[in-house]
């Protein structure tokens, strides 16, 4: 099975796509039409169903049929807003603690230096990076499951940098030199969710173009991603979830996922009320809006300082992935329906909990925005909240597949990925 499809070029202006983000909260889909001239995504549809109890475990699906309904549902309110029937195309969003990405390098030296880097050499050099990628995942993901066998797919894969003898290049073709150092972004997660995606498409009488790991959708589809002096640190809080992906120098290094998200903030406020679950949650939505009284504000601070200083000790774990490479970014970026609680932001900002990591400037914490979505143009105006990020950054990564303008190199490493899938 092939998670990394090329997108063929439509013929027609009009061609329709969903981009689906199933999520442990809620699904939601956008639907969108391929605007070839302007190489954008037109958002004339969007659909929000809240998930059953139940139905998602830490992200992952743990009851298919009922997820099928509630993105048959989703979807059904996206068509509907579009006025339109027919669409096949979808690219999927997957989450999940056993959802892995990180940046590979390999450091390859040249016996023949003056001669020109053809598509022979360049093929052995990406085959290198993707074989010792993959080598090193599925003994991180045997180690931390206990299962030796555990079966692993690439579902995303690009490259951050090429550097030959030292300077930083776009494509290696032609080049000559000693030093090669290319470094490649890789995620992978388990066949076993990747099958239970495949599944619901398959009943919903979809055509998967992609599935795609949520943080590495969200980080490429933000406007300076790319440009060197970029660095950011991205935390989508999710309903049962927290990804983080960390940005260096213009190019993704890794995520990490952990399985603790706003369901146990909601959880804590039904037992400290003595209320249901969906009267907590109407409770949580209210403090995040800042619709609540201002007691009652600092009643639930209080009630979640606990569950909050449990996610910051998830969230440095997760920075522990990060400690071997130079100090991380300083800029913090949140998104997802969990970010919106006061705490969060209160916490990070208050920076006690980085005295052990390689952080050094000011933090700076802000919300990303839909208005922050490159190539996504959202012509309902519904989507507001960084609650609809993933859905657009899943949206603008099957935008940009679309078009991709470095069709050599990138021709070169979907067959190398294609050789490890198979």
């Amino acid at each position: 099975m092939n998670f990394l499809k090329k997108l063929t070029k439509s013929n027609s202006k009009d061609d329709l796509m969903l981009a689906l983000d199933i999520g442990t909260e809620w699904v939601k889909v956008i639907l969108y039409r391929i605007d070839d001239e302007n190489k954008q995504g037109i958002i004339i549809g969007q659909g929000q169903v809240r998930q059953k109890l139940g139905s998602m475990t830490s992200g992952a699906v743990s009851d298919i049929k009922g997820v099928i309904e509630t993105c048959r549902e989703a979807i059904a309110q996206a068509k509907a807003q579009a006025k339109v029937q027919n669409v096949k195309k979808v690219i999927m969003g997957i989450a999940g603690e056993l959802v892995k990405g990180t940046t590979t390098t390999v450091h390859y030296e040249r016996a023949n230096p003056e001669i020109r880097i053809d598509l022979p050499e360049l093929r052995n050099i990406l085959q290198k990076v993707q074989w010792k990628a993959f080598d090193r995942i599925k003994k991180q993901l045997a180690w931390e499951t206990g299962q030796e066998t555990i079966d692993v797919r690439l579902i995303n894969a690009a490259i951050v940098s090429v550097k030959i003898d030292g300077y930083r290049i776009t494509n290696p073709m032609g080049f000559q030199g000693r030093d090669v150092s290319i470094s490649i972004f890789n995620a992978y997660a388990p066949m076993i969710h990747l099958g239970a995606l495949q599944r619901i498409a398959d009943e919903l009488g979809l055509d998967v173009s992609a599935i795609a790991a949520e943080p590495y959708a969200i980080a490429q589809s933000i406007g300076v991603y790319g440009e060197p002096d970029f660095g950011a640190i991205i935390i989508d809080i999710g309903g049962g979830t927290t990804d983080v992906a960390v940005v260096r120098n213009g190019g993704l290094e890794g995520t990490v996922m952990f399985a603790l998200g706003g369901r146990a903030f909601t959880k804590r406020l039904a037992r400290a009320f003595g209320v249901s679950f969906q009267e907590a949650e109407q409770i949580k939505i209210k403090y995040a809006t800042e619709g609540i009284q201002a007691d009652w504000a600092v009643k639930i601070d209080k009630i979640f300082k606990e569950d909050c200083a449990v996610w910051m000790s998830g969230l440095e774990i997760a920075f522990e992935s990060f400690r071997n490479q130079d100090a991380l970014p300083s800029r913090i970026l949140l998104c997802g329906g969990g970010s919106g609680l006061p705490i969060i932001r209160k916490t990070l900002l208050n920076g006690n909990w980085k005295d052990d990591l390689p952080i050094s400037n000011i933090l700076q914490v802000s919300y990303l925005q839909p208005r922050d979505i490159v190539n996504m143009i959202d012509e309902t105006k519904q989507l507001v909240t960084p609650q609809s990020i993933a859905a657009m950054g899943l949206g603008s990564l099957a935008v940009n597949m679309q078009f991709d303008d470095d069709e050599v190199v990138n021709d070169v490493l979907r067959k190398a990925v294609k050789i490890i899938q198979d």
